[in-house]
């Protein structure tokens, strides 16, 4: 494997914060720098070199927030960065000064492999004992007087990063530099960690700890093999459904605030150029991207409360002989997970797959889950061809949507297993190992935190990236003006009418005309500005979707509408996901080629489905 490549960076003491995934390390990163890097390891959010900083007895230190891993033996690319660089094997970084371990205090033991690993590599140790409240409840009663003596000496601090306690005393161990070199122990050699675990267990009283009975209980009905999967499927057709229930009104409040604001603009402001571009393409195209916001928010709200209750990483090993069957793995799925959110995360994530076949095949199916930027397509398209009817109980909108969201899962599974048949080489096949936590209430501070960080994300986007492409558009929609005695409209003779009618042909087998083809332009810079695009072309106000859906239903036929929505089932990636893909692969071929297969697959099934919707309607 190669070697871990991160930034030079200055000179100065150095902390590296290392831990198992999920004891909250992150948590007490956070607490430390006032960083606001995401508080999870699920998914794989710290693949990458993360540097914070606080500023101790007069000076700075510097903070490194490694990636999660269960021993110093790497098993895949994330655990190969946390290695290397604890063994100043990491090219441009030099070999930290001290170690901080995080170790849960509901499960000591894990947590104690990996400060015995880190004294071994002779490194300066303290350690940070985590969620001593989850502790405290369950019983579990950690001497931190009693482990230090067990561990050297080194110092021991009691933390509930989540809430910040215990952070202070860690400060202030770390200012003290002058220090560091006695929390180093001398490694022991031939040591045999496992008999050393116990031995500190035995001693602290700690080696005859009871189950969590709870958590047993709740898993005999959430794991079992055939009960299981259902609760998964009925949580995933519940969030679909709320997705559309939910997001009703505030998207309606978005919709009438935009709606206002082009009003006003377009009563006040004098004719001319500067007019019609804040009202048609700055309010009338942001507005129609900015009105999906609550359907996200939703979206990552029931991601968000699975990862934070302890069921997402079960919801793994559910999967993992159906994703073994298309030639992956359950932590294919953890990565895979914030594919739903944006195909960028997704590849990223990647990383945390041990097997580098497997990961070539997660990077290459990422782009076909569909993410959030799908959904304002979705959206406008069920909107304008399916009835807002119930059948028995259950919307119908949004039992669309739900098979939307699954056919893009079902098609990324099937290009899997096309590709594990035809790979070369299969490569080693790793059992699936993932720690399972026990079940507890949700932290809504968190929650809320995440939700804002990625409507954030999303709002920035919408005032950058969308903001700028539906600019552009407005000007390929209005220039050149229509010539003197025109008959047609004056966007037929536009720069994007005239590339629009150029292309047309090319889409005409699946029923597309120019101006759905206009739209696909900008969609490859983002899928969402596909319906700003929309908009501006059938030139709507501020209030886009409530505008575009009448339209699109008086313009387009019923097989034209199901083809594009087909298209974009499995259409090309963004730029975005393009670049992503080539930093991960080290090459333009791969994001290249995928494109253009993609291109030919969703060409091809909105060919099927315009063919079929033809013939029936």
């Amino acid at each position: 494997m190669k070697e871990s490549v991160v930034h030079v960076v200055p000179s100065g003491p150095l902390v590296a914060m290392v831990g198992n995934p999920n004891a909250g390390k992150t948590a007490l990163f956070n607490a430390l720098t006032g960083s606001n890097q995401k508080v999870a390891n699920y998914s794989g959010v710290t693949v990458e070199r993360v540097e914070g900083k606080f500023v101790g007895a007069s000076r700075t230190i510097r903070v490194l927030d490694l990636p999660g891993t269960y021993s110093f033996h790497p098993r895949s690319p994330d655990e190969r960065v946390t290695c290397d660089v604890l063994r100043g094997q990491a090219r441009g970084e030099r070999c930290p000064d001290i170690c901080v371990c995080v170790v849960d205090a509901t499960n000591l033991r894990r947590g104690l492999k990996l400060v015995l690993g880190a004294q071994q590599l002779g490194l300066s140790v303290v350690v940070a004992v985590n969620m001593m409240d989850r502790a405290a409840k369950r019983g579990i009663h950690v001497s931190l007087e009693k482990l230090s003596a067990q561990l050297g000496g080194i110092p021991v601090v009691g933390t509930v990063a989540i809430d910040k306690k215990g952070t202070e005393e860690l400060v202030r161990l770390l200012s003290d530099t002058d220090r560091w070199a006695q929390y180093r122990v001398e490694p022991t050699p031939n040591l045999s960690e496992p008999t050393r675990v116990a031995e500190i267990m035995t001693a602290m009283g700690l080696d005859q700890l009871c189950p969590d009975t709870l958590t047993e209980r709740i898993d005999r009905f959430v794991m079992h093999p055939v009960l299981g999967p259902l609760v998964l499927f009925t949580i995933l057709f519940v969030v679909f459904q709320a997705v559309f229930a939910w997001a009703a009104k505030p998207m309606e409040w978005i919709e009438e605030g935009f709606g206002w604001l082009g009003e006003a603009c377009a009563t006040y402001l004098p004719d001319g150029i500067v007019k019609d571009i804040l009202v048609d393409a700055v309010i009338g195209g942001v507005g129609g991207v900015a009105v999906f916001l609550p359907q996200i928010v939703i979206l990552f709200f029931f991601i968000l409360l699975m990862e934070e209750s302890g069921y997402l990483p079960r919801a793994a090993f559910l999967l993992d002989r159906t994703m073994g069957g298309v030639g992956l793995s359950g932590r294919s799925f953890l990565s895979l997970l914030s594919g739903y959110a944006c195909a960028v995360p997704a590849i990223m994530a990647s990383r945390i797959v041990g097997n580098q076949r497997d990961r070539w095949a997660t990077i290459a199916i990422a782009p076909l889950l569909t993410c959030s930027a799908r959904l304002p397509v979705y959206t406008v398209m069920i909107g304008a061809f399916v009835p807002n009817v119930t059948v028995m109980s259950v919307g119908l909108q949004g039992l669309v949507l739900f098979a939307l969201y699954m056919l893009g899962t079902g098609g990324a599974l099937c290009v899997a297993w096309v590709m594990s048949r035809r790979a070369v080489r299969r490569g080693e096949r790793r059992t699936l190992m993932l720690e399972l936590p026990c079940y507890h209430m949700p932290r809504w501070r968190p929650i809320a935190h995440g939700l804002w960080t990625r409507a954030w994300i999303y709002l920035q986007k919408v005032g950058t990236v969308i903001l700028g492409l539906t600019v552009i558009l407005w000007v390929l929609t209005t220039f050149p003006g229509a010539p003197a005695g025109a008959s047609d409209p004056a966007i037929n003779y536009s720069f994007a009418g005239q590339l629009g009618q150029a292309i047309e042909p090319l889409f005409a087998p699946i029923g597309f005309n120019w101006q759905m083809c206009v739209s696909l332009i900008p969609a490859m810079g983002a899928r969402e500005v596909a319906v700003a695009a929309l908009g501006t072309i059938y030139a709507v106000g501020g209030e886009a979707e409530d505008a575009l859906i009448p339209i699109v239903q008086q313009v387009w036929s019923i097989p034209m509408g199901l083809s594009y929505l087909a298209f974009f089932v499995f259409s090309p990636s963004c730029l975005a996901t393009l670049a992503a893909i080539k930093r991960e692969m080290n090459s333009w071929k791969a994001p290249i080629g995928l494109w253009f297969a993609y291109m030919g697959l969703s060409y091809a099934f909105a060919y099927v489905v315009y063919c079929i919707s033809s013939s029936l309607v």
